[in-house]
């Protein structure tokens, strides 16, 4: 293998250890709600100038990304039985240029939170720490994992939300309603976990109490997300982001549906891989929150 090709291949084992992908979509969310929720007011040119935007987004990408490195060593033996594809690319780098990328991408996060403000540093930093906590300690445990891992991945999402100083009604029920459905897809993630956890002796929620007993739960949080739906569909400031809400009447059930009959590791991965749209669909839906500041920026040629 010649040298370029080996350069290609760490690349693309390094796309895959931070999950490249999710990384694109965290840095989409948050340049989408800094143009449509929070800048209405600006042009693009004002809302693409701001340096200090772009550092919180590089810092949030930089640590999320961090993250998911030394989860990667965590995680190492249950992954090799669960998806033996992602590891074998994973492997193209070596366990040692891991921790070299992990402690420079934190050592990144935290200068350039300091830069923004000793606020961000000390919050990159506690993410940080909680990060290392949740990999080393906190997903031993079943529940705990479950619980803690849902907040570590919607955190990032509400940073650019701290850092335009507007926390309202409407942000902490958002939150809520993001923080249920990732759980929710973390519910379906330990269906997929079981096999590995199993030949590694770990333990899971499927295998402590059995698939039937964790699908009523993922059937109760189901259940639970219909209160922050509602909520949401008061505000008139959602706009035309209420039809991302009402397409939960289509999902909901189908996703119920597809739950119930679901018996198999591929049937488990089609339910993440649903739920995945789902968020997805959620991100590029702010864009829907007034479509007046759409048309605008359109008719004045985004004026950049």
């Amino acid at each position: 293998m010649n040298k370029a090709a080996t350069t290609r291949h760490k690349i693309l084992a390094l796309f895959s250890v931070v999950r490249g992908y999710n990384i694109m979509l965290l840095t989409v969310a948050q340049y989408l709600a800094a143009i449509f929720v929070f800048t209405v007011n600006q042009t693009l040119r004002e809302v693409m100038v701001d340096w200090h935007l772009h550092l919180v987004v590089l810092s949030t990408i930089s640590v999320v990304s961090s993250g998911y490195i030394i989860n990667d060593f965590y995680d190492a033996s249950i992954d090799a039985i669960n998806k033996p594809v992602k590891t074998h690319i994973g492997n193209w780098v070596s366990q040692k240029t891991k921790l070299q990328v992990y402690f420079t991408l934190n050592f990144i996060a935290f200068v350039l939170g300091m830069i923004i403000s000793w606020k961000a540093g000390v919050f990159f930093a506690g993410y940080i720490f909680l990060i290392w906590l949740y990999s080393h300690k906190l997903q031993k445990y079943p529940l705990v994992r479950i619980l803690s891992v849902s907040i570590l991945d919607i955190l990032p999402f509400f940073v650019i939300f701290v850092y335009y100083e507007n926390i309202s009604e409407l942000i902490i029920t958002h939150g809520l309603y993001l923080y249920l459905l990732v759980l929710l897809k973390e519910f379906i993630k330990d269906f997929e976990r079981a096999k590995g956890a199993l030949l590694t002796n770990r333990e899971t929620l499927v295998l402590k109490y059995g698939e039937d007993k964790v699908k009523v739960y993922v059937y109760v949080l189901l259940a639970l997300l219909t209160i922050p739906t509602y909520f949401l569909l008061r505000f008139p400031e959602v706009g035309s982001m209420r039809y991302y809400f009402y397409s939960s009447i289509i999902w909901g059930p189908l996703f119920l549906i597809l739950l119930y009959i679901a018996k198999t590791n591929k049937h488990y991965f089609l339910l993440h891989n649903f739920l995945r749209v789902v968020l997805v669909m959620g991100v590029f839906s702010l864009s829907l929150i007034d479509t007046s500041v759409l048309l605008i920026r359109i008719l004045n040629e985004v004026r950049i």
